[in-house]
């Protein structure tokens, strides 16, 4: 037992020098590695999203009847066609609302995995706009394009292509610039219409439907509410026709040049966060029952995808570093072959100072 215990230390001193003497070398390579470029941080962003989307479905709310009856109240005032499919996966989830639950927060888990896992990202990318279409078939949204199609929006703009396409911006890479700014003018053009069609021709439509908002939220939020909805009090038409308007700049402005294009970006970012704070209270994550960040967060992700970059100057690496002229093999070969007849009577000529210097010691 004794000698076993001896050796302990020894075999631990042996192994810290080689730990230590390998950790630079871990350490190197993991600094070698690629820094992510911008859609590669986007892929990132979207997949903390998803996170965010799991946790919230695995809130307890979620495990109780009360979910699958919140769905099925969706399907009021739709056509047959979709309050169909709506009516029946609410009545499946408030039949096995445990196990049904914990399938679509698990789901959306595992995508939020493979988009940070960047060899699974192109194996999760095409899940995750299928589960996008089914939950927006499954629940439907009246007015303005749901959160769910632009999280399909994004993972197709996110796809990662090769770099051959010369688009500016990340969004352009995958489906080509023009039809990324289509997709963008279809978009917020139909978020500029369903703002108009929601206009009420009662002056306090849009006060009324902010200050019901505030039901089950934190104070700090009501409280940001019913001050929005003092300052809308008779100004509701006024205020969708403006934010129509703003929406048709931002739909419009991609196509402009790329200094014009950025202003417009930033615009709609902060428009986006704008909708996101007062519109739709920060998706009602606060609440206990909310399921997703909603569209506001989505748009300002969104407005990233579409930045675009500054042009690189390209510069020659002749100018850099000066290219040397290789001699001529014929030129190398007679060096060599001087080195090697210098070489001994170097050899003589060392080894002769060296017997001087010890013959003067010895005097």
């Amino acid at each position: 037992m004794t000698a076993r215990r001896g050796r302990g230390p020894d075999v631990a001193s042996r192994l810290r020098p080689a730990v230590r003497h390998q950790w630079p070398r871990v350490l190197a390579g993991w600094r070698g590695r690629p820094a992510p470029d911008a859609r590669r941080k986007l892929q990132l962003a979207l997949a903390a999203v998803w996170l965010l989307d799991a946790a919230l479905q695995y809130q307890p709310f979620m495990f109780t009847r009360a979910f699958g009856q919140m769905l099925a109240g969706t399907a009021q005032g739709n056509p047959a066609v979709v309050a169909g499919p709506v009516t029946w996966s609410a009545r499946i989830i408030g039949q096995h609302p445990t196990a049904a639950n914990a399938a679509f927060a698990t789901i959306q888990l595992l995508l939020a995995l493979g988009l940070a896992w960047r060899p699974a990202v192109k194996v999760t990318l095409a899940p995750s706009v299928a589960w996008s279409l089914g939950v927006w078939w499954l629940s439907p949204v009246t007015g303005a394009p749901g959160a769910v199609l632009i999280y399909a929006l994004l993972a197709v703009l996110l796809w990662p292509a090769g770099r051959g396409n010369s688009s500016s911006s990340a969004a352009g890479r995958a489906v080509g610039a023009l039809p990324a700014r289509l997709l963008w003018l279809v978009l917020w053009g139909s978020m500029a219409y369903f703002a108009l069609q929601a206009a009420n021709p009662m002056s306090q439509g849009m006060r009324d439907m902010i200050s019901a908002m505030a039901a089950g939220e934190p104070g700090w939020i009501a409280s940001i509410d019913h001050f929005a909805a003092a300052l809308l009090a008779g100004h509701g038409p006024q205020a969708s026709a403006i934010l129509a308007v703003v929406l048709d700049v931002v739909a419009a402005g991609v196509f402009l040049p790329a200094w014009a294009a950025r202003v417009t970006l930033i615009l709609a970012a902060a428009v986006a966060l704008a909708i996101w704070v007062v519109g739709e209270n920060f998706g009602a994550i606060f609440t206990g029952s909310g399921t997703d960040p909603n569209s506001g967060l989505m748009l300002a992700l969104l407005a990233a995808a579409y930045w675009p970059a500054g042009k690189t100057r390209s510069v020659p690496i002749a100018s850099i570093v000066p290219i040397v002229p290789s001699a001529p093999r014929a030129q190398r070969g007679r060096r060599r072959r001087r080195e090697e007849r210098a070489r001994p009577a170097a050899m003589i000529g060392a080894a002769s100072l060296a017997l001087a210097a010890r013959l003067n010691t010895d005097r």
